[in-house]
């Protein structure tokens, strides 16, 4: 368990502005800073950060919250690994409550793998014997020198219990050795993981050791697989690491362009020759965290370079299942003669390379190409067969809208019928992958108008070109914004109840950005009448805090009250408009929220009327009601006027 000591420890020392300038190219604005949001596709900035309440919001997909919430979305991590990564950013170490965890602390893994990158980078330099040598001529037999070999870590694992002597020397346990992956217990004793291999070091994004990819030398032998990588540990995880990522996000940024091989030393050749920009997947399928990976660097296009072979289609096959899934062009380049980028780099040169990859096709040409290659489609019944294969391939796609595109073509292809192309590959199963979780489309939301903001009638009717608040806020374009049952409750809330919670929002948001200013609205906050419980409850948290407390103590003091008042007070609109002073801006917020208060008050009071006989109660609720329509009008007279001057 992570102590709330500790969260703050990391929420103070983590930048949040440079955090996110990482992956968003961000404009300051005010106090803000707005940028395209990393978790949608959008062409025009909604997306804002408030360094000063520690806040995130997108006004296109609805989603928001703070430093912690951010990078779950980003890094896609649980809460307590989010904390956990920008711990390791920050170089901070958790004290963690015993047993909340098991086994050894991440870092002293981390730790241990260092030191074993070390141990074998010096065996391969400076090591003696016929493995040592073995594993430099492997290199030097792939253009490897000893210069590369430096630059990247390269090494040698001799096994045989020498790794393990080593890191007991530096004071690390068998346990921490065990749970890094680097040995393994065997019938009662700690003996190395890889031996007798040339090794290759995996980093995470910040360049540190996390994992190691080991390739046998010398013939092959029965039984022993030609690569063996690390499992998955405290400190990797292989479907959401890519080989090279730490030198390659800078090139990424850079073109616009990822380059995906297939191998570790195809992409230190890609390298070498000045295609910075590549990586490849660690001993696993190319996954969809892997593609998040990559558009963290706002790439445009993944080009993979799969082998021409049966392993290379099928790698290509599974990957089509996220063309939908992502705003990059997904494509594909196979280089002549069956050569990998490796062997086609040293016969031709980088020069030879450019244009083709230039020139790389969408990669479900290539599938249909490949696919429909070893069929006769003269006959009917083959045209069938062909149909029920290509079906299952597509079959990931049957829900997408581009299905229609691809249902289309391969008819076409099959001189076959439209509709009846679609329903195989709406009927065909899906051929889920072992390590793949199953993933929902983003949708992509209309975003309203930001002109300016909501200023409701004084009769209480909405003019024609109104805009209500909750247009921007209140329902979130995405379910996954926000959790399912507020989801559902607000589509259960009358129109006029859903501009009332934005309203509500925006109010609270007003007083996290400047609680000591709000303070002087407390009267008139105490008589509203709240939609939502936890919104009042946020408000008297915040307005609570002693005089001269900063936004961020403010942001705390709500969630200490609710835990997902940070996703609530992240999506305040009103603060950011640049037509009205800080004070007036505050009176709106204040006004629109009464107004709303007042008129529901008005439509509970009518309910009531309706259903009971007339007595002094009712005479009593009459005689509110209509001095809250009294001050109802006053309030949307005044909202009316401040445009209109």
């Amino acid at each position: 368990m992570i102590t709330d000591e500790d969260k703050e420890r990391v929420r103070q020392a983590t930048d949040f502005v440079q955090l996110v300038a990482e992956t968003v190219e961000l404009r300051q604005r005010g106090q803000e800073f707005w940028g395209c949001c990393p978790f949608h596709g959008e062409k025009s900035p909604s997306f804002k950060v408030n360094p000063a309440t520690g806040l995130w919001h997108c006004f296109g997909c609805g989603d928001g919250g703070d430093v912690f919430s951010y990078v779950q979305r980003r890094e896609n991590l649980d809460f307590p690994d989010a904390i956990r990564y920008l711990a390791d950013r920050a170089g901070i170490e958790l004290t963690e409550e015993r047993g909340a965890r098991r086994g050894p602390r991440k870092t002293r893994l981390m730790e241990a793998l260092g030191a074993a990158e070390e141990f074998y980078h010096t065996m391969l330099m400076r090591g003696k014997g016929t493995g040592p040598d073995e594993a430099r001529r492997y290199f030097a037999g792939r253009g490897f020198g000893s210069e590369v070999c430096r630059r990247w870590g390269l090494g040698f694992a001799p096994g045989r219990g020498s790794l393990v002597a080593c890191l007991r020397e530096k004071g690390f346990t068998s346990a921490e050795m065990v749970a890094a992956d680097l040995a393994q217990e065997r019938s009662g004793r700690v003996v190395d993981r890889f031996y007798e291999r040339v090794m290759f070091p995996i980093h995470d994004e910040q360049g540190r050791t996390i994992a190691f990819g080991g390739r046998i030398i010398g013939p092959k032998r029965d039984n022993v697989a030609k690569y063996v990588n690390t499992r998955d540990t405290a400190a990797f995880n292989k479907g959401k690491h890519l080989f090279a990522y730490d030198r390659a996000k800078e090139g990424m940024a850079a073109t616009g362009e990822a380059i995906v091989c297939e191998g570790y030393t195809d992409v230190i050749a890609m390298h070498e020759a000045g295609f910075t920009n590549a990586v490849a997947a660690l001993g696993t399928a190319f996954r969809l965290d892997h593609v998040r990976l990559m558009e963290r660097q706002r790439v445009s296009r993944i080009i993979c370079m799969f082998d021409g072979d049966a392993a290379g289609q099928r790698a290509a096959e599974r990957a089509i299942r996220y063309l939908d899934k992502t705003s990059a062009a997904l494509l594909c380049v196979v280089l002549p003669d069956g050569q990998d980028p490796m062997e086609f780099l040293a016969a031709h040169g980088a020069d030879a390379l450019r244009p083709i990859l230039a020139a790389a096709r969408p990669l479900m040409d290539f599938v249909f190409e490949k696919r429909l290659e070893g069929y006769d489609l003269s006959a009917p019944g083959r045209r069938v067969r062909a149909l029920e294969d290509m079906a299952g391939v597509l079959a990931p796609l049957k829900r997408s809208v581009l299905l229609d595109e691809y249902a289309t073509r391969l008819a076409d292809a099959l001189g076959m019928d439209v509709d009846e192309t679609k329903r195989a590959i709406r009927e065909a199963p899906v051929r889920e992958l072992d390590e793949e979780r199953p993933a929902r489309a983003p949708s992509a939301p209309a975003t309203p108008s930001r002109e300016r903001p909501a200023v409701p009638a004084a009769d209480g009717e909405a003019p024609a070109d109104y805009v209500p608040l909750e247009a921007y806020d209140a329902v979130p374009a995405d379910p996954g914004a926000a959790p399912a049952d507020e989801v559902a409750g607000m589509s259960r809330l009358s129109a006029d109840e859903r501009m009332q919670v934005s309203a509500e929002q925006e109010l609270l948001a007003a007083i996290a950005r400047r609680p000591d200013a709000m303070r002087s609205f407390g009267a008139r906050i105490a008589s509203l009448s709240w939609v939502d419980e936890r919104h009042e409850a946020m408000a008297w948290a915040m307005l609570s805090t002693p005089d001269g407390a900063t936004p961020a103590e403010a942001v705390a003091a709500a969630v200490a009250v609710v835990p997902d008042a940070a996703r609530i007070l992240s999506g305040g609109r009103v603060m950011d408009e640049a037509e009205l002073s800080d004070d007036q801006k505050l009176e709106f917020i204040v006004d629109t929220a009464e107004l709303c208060s007042c008129r529901r008050r008005i439509r509970q009071i009518r309910g009531r009327l309706r259903s009971a006989p007339s007595d002094e109660d009712s005479e009593r609720l009459f005689a509110e009601a209509t001095e809250l329509q009294r001050r109802s009008n006053e309030l949307a007279n005044r909202l009316s006027s401040v445009f209109s001057e």
